[in-house]
Order: C-alpha cells, then sequence, then structure tokens
C-alpha cells in the first residue's frame, strides 16, 4: 500500500468525535468536496502508468473507509447526545414541569361567580344570536331606540330583527319566562356592539349580569349587594357611589362607581382625574319587564345589574389598554401565572 495512502487510512481508524466541533473537523479533512483524498486523485496523473490501477484502487478502498467512518461517527455522536457517557443519578429531583394559567378573563369571570354564589346565586346562559323580543323589546325598549340602529348592533336579519345580543340581559328574560320567583341568577357571556376598537373599547367584550326576584326587594338591597360584590373583588377600602341614570328595563337607575384601582383616588388618565371609574349599571327590574316575562309585579320587585368583565379585569391586574386581553402575547399572559 502507498505509504501516504496507509498513513490516512490509520488517521481514519484512529480518529474520534465526541462533540460536533470534532465532527465537523473530520468532515472539512476527509468528506468535504475539497479534502486530503480528493488531492490524492488529483495526484493520479503523476503515478506511473504501471501503477495507477493499484494506486487508484487503493485511494476508492480509502474514501469509502472515510465515508464508513464519518456515519459511524454520527451515530455515536447521537447516542451519547455530544457528551460523553455518564451515569444517570437518580437521587437527582425531577425537572419541573411548565404549566399554562388562567386568562386574566377568566380568572376574573370565575371570582364574579364565585363571590355571588356565596350569596345564593347561580349562573344561566344563553344564545349569543338572538330575536328582538328577547333582545329588546322585552326589556322594554320603545321602537325608535338608538340601540335598534345599525351603528349599535350587528343584525343578522331584519323582519324580523335577528341580531347578536347586544348584553346578556336577554338571557335574564329568558329565565324569568321559565322559572318562577325567587330567581337569583349570573348571566355572564360574550356581547356584541359596532364599537370602534381603541385601548378602551371593542366590538366584542364580556359581560356579567345580575338578576334578583322576590317579594319586597328594595333599592337598598341592591346597594348592599354591590357594597359586598366591590369589597370582596377589589381592595377593603375601595370606595363606592351611586349615580342617577337612565335604562329602559330599570327604574329607577343608577350608574355604579368605585374610587380608581390604577391612582387610588388620586386621579390619572384612566379615571380622567377624577379618582372615579364607572363598572356597569344597575337599577330596579322595570315593571313592564316583569309583566313581559308573566311575572305579576305587584306581587314582585326585583333589582338588576350589569358589568363589562374587561372593565372589571383592568382594574383588578392595572391594565391600561383593553387590546391586550385579546392579542395573544405571552409576554403579557405569562405574568398572570399565579393567579
Amino acid at each position: 500500500m502507498n505509504p501516504k495512502i496507509k498513513a490516512l487510512a490509520d488517521e481514519v481508524n484512529a480518529a474520534v468525535a465526541t462533540t460536533q466541533e470534532e465532527l465537523e473537523a473530520y468532515r472539512m479533512r476527509f468528506i468535504s468536496r475539497k479534502n486530503v483524498i480528493a488531492d490524492l486523485f488529483a495526484e493520479m496523473k503523476n503515478v506511473p502508468n504501471e501503477e495507477k490501477k493499484a494506486f487508484g484502487q487503493e485511494v476508492n478502498e480509502l474514501k469509502q473507509l472515510a465515508q464508513d467512518k464519518f456515519k459511524a461517527l454520527i451515530e455515536g455522536l447521537k447516542s451519547n447526545d455530544g457528551e460523553n457517557t455518564a451515569p444517570v443519578d437518580l437521587t437527582l429531583p425531577p425537572a419541573l414541569s411548565v404549566f399554562g394559567s388562567l386568562h386574566p378573563l377568566t380568572a376574573t369571570r370565575q371570582r364574579f361567580i364565585q363571590i355571588f354564589e356565596r350569596i345564593g346565586f347561580n349562573v344561566s346562559s344563553g344564545p349569543e344570536i338572538e330575536d328582538d323580543w328577547h333582545n329588546f323589546t322585552a326589556l322594554n325598549f320603545p321602537e325608535n331606540h338608538p340601540a335598534r340602529e345599525m351603528q349599535d348592533t350587528f343584525f343578522i336579519e331584519k323582519n324580523p330583527d335577528i341580531a347578536l345580543r347586544t348584553h346578556t340581559s336577554s338571557v335574564q328574560i329568558r329565565v324569568m319566562e321559565t322559572e318562577e320567583p325567587p330567581i337569583r341568577t349570573l348571566s355572564p357571556g360574550r356581547v356584541f356592539r359596532n364599537e370602534a376598537i381603541s385601548a378602551r373599547a371593542h366590538c366584542i367584550f364580556h359581560q356579567m349580569e345580575g338578576l334578583y326576584v322576590d317579594e319586597n326587594v328594595s333599592f337598598a338591597d341592591l346597594k348592599q349587594t354591590l357594597y359586598h360584590f366591590v369589597k370582596e373583588m377589589f381592595e377593603k377600602e375601595t370606595k363606592i357611589r351611586f349615580r342617577p341614570s337612565y335604562f329602559p328595563f330599570t327604574e329607577p337607575s343608577a350608574e355604579i362607581d368605585i374610587s380608581c384601582q390604577i391612582c387610588h383616588g388620586d386621579g390619572c388618565n384612566i379615571c380622567k382625574h377624577t379618582g372615579w371609574v364607572e363598572i356597569g349599571g344597575s337599577g330596579m327590574v322595570d315593571p313592564n319587564v316583569l309583566e313581559n316575562c308573566g311575572i305579576d309585579s305587584k306581587k314582585y320587585t326585583g333589582f338588576a345589574f350589569g358589568m363589562g368583565i374587561e372593565r372589571i379585569a383592568m382594574l383588578r391586574y392595572g391594565i391600561k389598554d383593553l387590546r391586550l386581553f385579546t392579542e395573544n402575547d405571552l409576554r403579557f399572559l405569562s405574568q398572570f401565572k399565579t393567579i
């Protein structure tokens, strides 16, 4: 055998690769396009004619040996995972699994339900596509009310009107139509309104509405129920106030404000420097609504309230942009793993 070929064959046989760097060095020397074996083929022209056949055969055998060795090095590196084989220490603690977390809206919804279930409320649900009766007429909306127009509501059909529900009050109507008082129910779910998407508004959002119908229910019951909710959902020192307002389905009606959780009442952009933030609406159920559902308004009274889950979550966790809830940014969502 040619001494040069024999020296290279011995080098191939002795080659080892315990890292990717060593494997790459071997590949560059013996396998790549410009390697030492290719140089031997280039020397063929200088070999005497009577020795060319034997020389060429020896070079081909060296080339095959180098390729077989390269495959063996690759397999050996895979089995060792690029490192020298070491005994496994069975006393080591296991690697901790990475757990997911609840979305802040889901966590807030569950907290809502937890608070009200403790005082006797159950949870009811209904369709997201509603007819005119359950979404508007039964709730005492007059025919010329702006909410019936296209700028507020996503209508699917006209005459009869079928729309994406604009509030979960439609679920309360369905409950009152099918159940006898006393009724205590929460109605969480998605609602849809034709809103321009911004840091404070979205065309799809979540509502939590509550309804209590029984004999001798008063506005004092409504106020104490909401006082209890605010103290449980937010810090104990959170203040709450009621402002007179108007809703077609309640009379009297009131907006619900709490002291701003971002600035704690000092004034900021979120509360428009007033120290107060609106969280929802409330009021005593209008007698016409009770009668529309087949409930005797002379015997029974009730109160209702509604809040946006996004608004509560923003105040609860100090979130300043509504769009973060729907962008699925893991950098944002991973902050709530302890919830």
